[in-house]
């Protein structure tokens, strides 16, 4: 079983990977990106939408939404929580190395570092691909992730955050092959509960990722350090890549 396909992790974890704070964070994340795309769309999708923070904050704005996710936890807190708001949207359990959807969407969104996941890279360029078809021509692709130049400046081979109720969580990380990829172990103190948790996930720079989305077909790619549209480089707070589909396709 690959790792993202462990429900306890995402039960276990839920609270210090998304805690209340974010939401707001997701809904001022949806207003910048918005205007960074210049979006004038109709149709969006959430690939890897959690607990539909931004799929929630998206169909807030009118716009028809789908949120795919392999996580059935996740999907339920997103599907309670977009009653609780009598907010639709389309929630769909499936792997994102599956899910296409021909010339369907205006925008695709993959949010908080959600690419990268799988073991063989071909895998990956397989949902670069995948995403291509998605999109109808003229449609934009938003990426959020870190890059390998962020992760030079503001390293640690250990972290240690505390959260509310006595909740511990100690992170160590470790980068391998060849600077490809990082290691993580996660171990959440609860009181007198301890859980450990590994996992691990591609990392590319800021040219490595625009060079996988020229290869998928994107044409036209953009690198920028947030979401408000600032260069991107080594004093970036984040990796966020936006690629536009145009009418023809790259050969690769």
């Amino acid at each position: 079983m690959n790792w993202f396909q462990n429900e306890e992790f995402w039960r276990e974890f839920f609270p210090v990977l998304f805690p209340a704070k974010t939401i707001s964070e997701a809904t001022d994340q949806v207003r910048e990106l918005l205007t960074l795309t210049k979006f004038d769309g109709h149709s969006v999708l959430d690939l890897c939408c959690g607990p539909g923070r931004h799929a929630l904050a998206l169909a807030k704005q009118g716009f028809k939404v789908t949120g795919v996710d392999l996580s059935p936890y996740l999907l339920s807190r997103a599907r309670s929580h977009a009653s609780e708001l009598g907010l639709t949207v389309e929630w769909v359990e499936e792997d994102m190395r599956a899910f296409r959807r021909n010339e369907a969407f205006d925008l695709i969104c993959n949010m908080t570092t959600s690419f990268g996941y799988f073991d063989k890279e071909e895998e990956n360029l397989l949902v670069l691909r995948n995403v291509w078809e998605s999109l109808r021509y003229g449609g934009k692709f938003v990426i959020d992730s870190v890059g390998k130049e962020i992760l030079a400046r503001k390293w640690r081979d250990c972290f240690c955050s505390t959260f509310p109720d006595e909740v511990m969580l100690i992170r160590r990380s470790e980068i391998r092959d060849d600077c490809c990829r990082v290691y993580n172990e996660w171990t959440l103190v609860k009181r007198h509960e301890i859980h450990k948790f590994r996992y691990h996930h591609a990392l590319y720079s800021g040219l490595e990722l625009k060079e996988r989305l020229i290869s998928a077909g994107f044409a036209e790619v953009q690198l920028f350090g947030d979401f408000s549209g600032s260069p991107y480089g080594i004093d970036a707070p984040r990796l966020i890549v936006v690629a536009r589909k145009v009418e023809h396709r790259a050969l690769s």
